[in-house]
């Protein structure tokens, strides 16, 4: 059963950089892409970055290039978002998701509960 949980999430001012983790179990994790994904309040989902199997390849979208970097440790099964200089609009729930191959590419087939992150002054 596919497992993925997420943590780091809080309430942040603006300026500071949390780091969110996310523990996966239930499959071969080297084996698949990861991404986060996150929803603001009373807006769609919205894609954040990904993460190839291997780690080799990251993309993030334009608003957090610069700001955010996607890691991942493949022989502890957990994928990370460092999150600098966050934003107010950086508020939303923060979900974890896995892809059905090594690349970030369609739909992702499995999502965490996700973890809130509020930025407020």
């Amino acid at each position: 059963q596919v497992q993925l949980v997420e943590s780091g999430g809080g309430l942040m001012q603006p300026g500071e950089s949390p780091r969110l983790s996310c523990a996966a179990s239930g499959f071969p994790f080297s084996t698949f892409a990861m991404s986060w994904v996150r929803q603001a309040p009373g807006k769609g989902l919205e894609w954040v970055s990904g993460i190839s199997g291997d780690g080799m390849n990251v993309d993030y979208i334009d608003s957090v290039k610069g700001r955010f970097t996607i890691s991942r440790d493949n022989a502890k099964n957990t994928v990370s978002l460092q999150m600098n200089s966050l934003k107010l609009e950086d508020t939303a729930l923060y979900y974890c998701t896995r892809y059905g191959s090594g690349w970030y590419h369609g739909s992702p087939l499995d999502w965490g509960q996700g973890t809130q992150v509020t930025v407020a002054s």
